[in-house]
């Protein structure tokens, strides 16, 4: 009796911790950056904007000659919009300008993360696009990465944009961590719904769905589900390589299938 009261507490302790500092589970930011579009021969603006609650954000405009539109980058959980810059060259070379920007806490943003937080980013970064910059709704391509797939999604649901893209993005947080954690309530007491699957259902824009079926934190299987969630117009592209390097490691494949995909659905 006295080993299943101890077993008891320590997962209760287990259970509690997991509860009070999910915070931390869910955010890896990194303030300083490890490079910028110049180093890559990249001309570029950095640029802020206030989020709806007035936290100010920073973000880089990378302008291009080409006459494809915008992309609006929604990034992971980890490090900050640095860490992005491969993807800057891609779209650049496809002929569009992207506006990176980095969620509340994130780079030389201020405040702290939160998934409200992140939804109001967003907004904040879509509403400089439009009526900073001049670019017609139509014109804009949100494209989400890992967690950044929710908060596209979510931005998707909430505006027109021309096109959705969705690269290793999950169904739902909780659905993640019950999967790392089977023998935790994990669903009972996650704060951070991040429901990429719900938010996608009432999206009506075409949606590209981009995954590794070797990506070891989010299994194939939710990538899957999200392309049978689309009620639009919708494509799948598969790609090799790990969670946070795939699309490098399919760089050839990715910049081909994203050119296809957005061929098919041009700027009005």
């Amino acid at each position: 009796m006295r080993w299943l009261v101890a077993a008891a507490a320590a997962y209760l302790v287990v259970v509690l911790l997991l509860a009070w500092f999910q915070d931390r589970l869910v955010y890896f930011p990194e303030a300083r950056y490890v490079t910028n579009p110049g180093e890559w021969g990249l001309a570029y603006h950095d640029v802020t904007f206030s989020a709806a609650d007035g936290v100010d954000l920073s973000a880089w405009y990378v302008p291009s000659g080409g006459k494809r539109g915008a992309i609006l980058y929604c990034h992971g959980n980890g490090g900050n919009i640095s860490y992005r810059y491969e993807y800057l060259k891609v779209f650049h070379d496809l002929g569009f300008s992207t506006l990176m920007f980095d969620y509340r806490g994130y780079g030389k943003s201020e405040g702290r993360p939160s998934e409200q937080g992140t939804y109001l980013d967003a907004a904040a970064a879509w509403d400089y696009l439009v009526e900073q910059m001049g670019v017609s709704a139509t014109d804009i391509v949100l494209y989400g990465e890992s967690l950044g797939g929710a908060v596209a999604s979510w931005l998707a649901r909430a505006r027109s944009p021309r096109a959705l893209v969705l690269q290793s993005a999950f169904t739902s947080l909780p659905d993640i961590g019950a999967e790392i954690y089977p023998f935790l309530p994990v669903r009972l007491i996650a704060r951070h719904r991040y429901n990429t699957l719900d938010h996608l259902s009432a999206v009506r824009c075409p949606v590209l769905i981009v995954h590794s079926r070797d990506d070891e934190i989010v299994p194939f299987a939710h990538a899957v589900r999200l392309h049978a969630a689309v009620s639009g117009p919708r494509d799948f592209l598969e790609l090799r390589g790990d969670h946070n390097s795939g699309v490098m490691q399919s760089v050839e494949r990715f910049k081909n299938g994203l050119n296809a995909f957005l061929g098919k659905h041009p700027v009005p």
